[in-house]
């Protein structure tokens, strides 16, 4: 590999840690000597790129410090197919139409070379059952996530029982023939998580979620890791959607 593409590598490797990493880790994610990963952040340094720290320590990019627009490479570009295609076939109508212009946007800026590795990428996640369709425009969960509102659901469970209730929206999972929602429900004062296409009603209230979101996201994370341990203990399932 050439010396400068190694570094490029390296600074994109220091790029997907927030913290400190160690030589060793940043040696086997790139595929090089530690010896050359101390020469070569040293480089970085000499030439302005923000580094910090030290050998034995650990080393980190500091924020606000970005690259120029890079080109992809065939691996990258097969990856950028997949994901586009995984989430269009398990999204509604209007995420399809966005994922459609972001192909077109990538298309736009591709060689002609990678142009092709793009679309004729042989990687696929298909779906042969039918979808459940839902009753609510998902855009306005989108919509609702982004501005971190409160949102009001009329609901049909799996036993065909109805509730009212006001959700803190967390997230939405793309599954092979549903999407579920990940939210904490004032109602039940704890996280639940619901098929959308049970959801009746949707209202996006003006309130906004009381809490932050990097707070409520991690709460959310251990309360799975908690159901995951129980229903482990138990020998169980666990019961991702109501």
């Amino acid at each position: 590999m050439a010396r400068a593409d190694r570094l490029m590598q390296l600074t994109q490797a220091l790029r997907r840690h927030r913290r400190p990493v160690t030589a060793a880790v940043l040696a086997e994610e790139t595929g090089v000597s530690e010896r050359t990963i101390y020469r070569d952040i040293i480089s970085l340094q000499v030439s302005g790129v923000p580094v910090r720290g030290e050998a034995g320590i650990g080393y980190v990019l500091e924020s606000g410090f970005d690259l120029p627009p890079l080109m992809f490479t065939p691996e990258e570009c097969e990856a950028l197919m997949l994901g586009l295609r995984f989430v269009r076939d398990r999204s509604d109508s209007g995420l399809q139409r966005v994922i459609d212009d972001t192909r077109a946007k990538i298309e736009a800026i591709l060689p002609p070379a990678l142009k092709e590795s793009f679309n004729s990428a042989s990687l696929f996640a298909p779906v042969y059952r039918q979808r459940e369709v839902a009753r609510i425009d998902e855009g306005a969960l989108r919509l609702a996530l982004r501005e971190w509102r409160k949102i009001r659901i009329r609901y049909r469970d799996a036993k065909e029982e109805v509730t009212i209730r006001v959700l803190w929206p967390v997230g939405i999972g793309y599954f092979e023939t549903t999407r579920g929602l990940s939210a904490w429900c004032e109602m039940r004062q704890g996280f639940r998580h619901f098929r959308t296409d049970r959801i009746e009603e949707l209202s996006l209230l003006d309130e906004k979620i009381p809490r932050r979101r990097a707070l409520l996201m991690r709460d959310w994370e251990e309360a799975l890791e908690a159901e995951r341990a129980d229903c482990d203990a138990d020998n169980r399932p666990i019961s991702r959607l109501v």
